[in-house]
């Protein structure tokens, strides 16, 4: 459960099969398509293939200079961010991949908002293309709150691979719970098999 003021990027889990609630909401066909890739033992090594690399964004101090670099370029005018940083506490279970909030504090007789961006430790081993996405998705929020036609429309102008990568995260996610449910089954983040 998000707490009061905490925007999340979740998972929309409607009416899927189990291993596909990543993907509940997307097209029938399309999951079709995503179960047959499944049911032949390829979407680990597909996502492999598209994604070979690995980001070099592991600190906290990294990640802060990936967000404010990103900011400057597509966001100037938007709030100050306070801190930015990975958290172990944000797991997928709980359906938050990152989080923007904003904190009100009291000082001297002004009322401060510090806002935060935190990330799932999960990113710090991932394609460069999910953690963009992540990190456009909690940028956005500066500016949008809900997740709504603006919304998208801003991921788009700093991502036009928005959806594409939400996608394919959101493929990883199922490849990632079919491997701890298979422990011989092959990880999404392992080289592609020559």
């Amino acid at each position: 459960m998000a707490r009061p003021g905490v925007q999340t990027l979740v998972p929309v889990i409607r009416s899927a099969p189990t291993h596909l609630r990543y993907l509940s909401g997307y097209p029938p066909h399309l999951l079709q398509q995503v179960q047959q890739l499944i049911d032949e033992g390829k979407l680990a090594d597909t996502l492999a293939r598209r994604y070979p690399e690995r980001h070099e964004v592991k600190s906290d101090a990294a990640l802060y200079e990936y967000v404010m670099d990103l900011k400057a370029r597509y966001m100037r005018n938007a709030d100050q961010l306070s801190k930015v940083a990975y958290d172990n506490k944000l797991k997928v279970i709980t359906h938050a991949l990152g989080t923007h909030t904003a904190v009100s504090r009291v000082q001297g007789g002004k009322l401060k908002a510090k806002r935060e961006i935190r990330v799932a430790s999960l990113f710090r081993e991932v394609a460069p293309e999910f953690l963009r996405m992540i990190v456009v998705h909690e940028l956005a929020h500066l500016k949008e709150k809900a997740h709504d036609k603006a919304f998208y429309q801003l991921c788009t102008h700093m991502e036009p691979c928005y959806h594409q990568y939400e996608f394919d995260l959101r493929l990883y996610l199922v490849a990632q719970d079919l491997a701890r449910l298979k422990p011989d089954a092959p990880s999404p983040s392992a080289p592609p098999a020559a």
